[in-house]
């Protein structure tokens, strides 16, 4: 089972969680558009930090292009992690990019708010080497960092009818990740929201390893 944590934001939490054996690690990318996004600087130093076979993955919300390829040439991660809502970054778009960034393997968010995310993910098969289902909330110009759960009725449906390796996010900890995994069957498990400290975005790294246990123990 894959692993991935949300939001690295220091050096030493890269350290130490790529430590734990997290598999993807996630590092919000950004021109100081959306909150607590990192400039490339202090992204290309979180990454760094990160250690073999843990692999960083470069989240960007952004729906411009032009500032997602920017960035990514700059910082060359091994995954674009793409988060923006569905309408302002299509498909299409999505194609473009993976042409202008070919060394670099992509991931996009869906947001599971209905019957139609099935269509949504769908439209992703074969496009991108990870469909992440999270939840969403409307007019969000970003998909995810909720907290709350969906329906994973439907995120197994999704699961079911792509070929593409799906990651489920979405209100998961240490307490729910097994169910999800059962409930799901997905290739991969995500959080953000569960793993962070109380009342603030920095990790807590006991929850991060409760969780990772929690999803690889089987």
């Amino acid at each position: 089972m894959l692993t991935q944590i949300y939001e690295v934001a220091t050096p030493t939490e890269a350290e130490a969680i790529s430590a734990i054996g997290v598999d993807h690690i996630g590092v919000l990318v950004g021109d100081g558009t959306f909150p607590r996004e990192l400039p490339v600087q202090k992204a290309s130093a979180v990454m760094r930090m990160v250690r073999a076979p843990s692999v960083v993955s470069a989240l960007f919300l952004s729906s411009d292009v032009a500032v997602i390829e920017r960035m990514a040439r700059e910082l060359d991660p091994p995954i674009v992690h793409l988060g923006a809502s569905s309408e302002l970054l299509t498909p299409d778009l999505v194609v473009a990019l993976r042409k202008s960034l070919p060394r670099s393997k992509f991931m996009r968010s869906v947001a599971v708010t209905g019957p139609e995310a099935v269509g949504l993910a769908q439209a992703y098969d074969g496009v991108v080497d990870w469909i992440l289902l999270d939840s969403h909330r409307a007019g969000d110009a970003q998909i995810g960092a909720q907290g709350v759960t969906h329906d994973w009725s439907i995120s197994r449906r999704i699961v079911a009818s792509v070929r593409t390796p799906v990651i489920l996010a979405g209100g998961l900890g240490p307490d729910n990740v097994k169910e999800a995994i059962r409930s799901v069957r997905p290739a991969g498990v995500d959080s953000k929201t569960r793993t962070d400290q109380e009342v603030t975005h920095a990790k807590d790294l006991a929850k991060v390893e409760a969780f990772y246990r929690a999803a690889t123990s089987g």
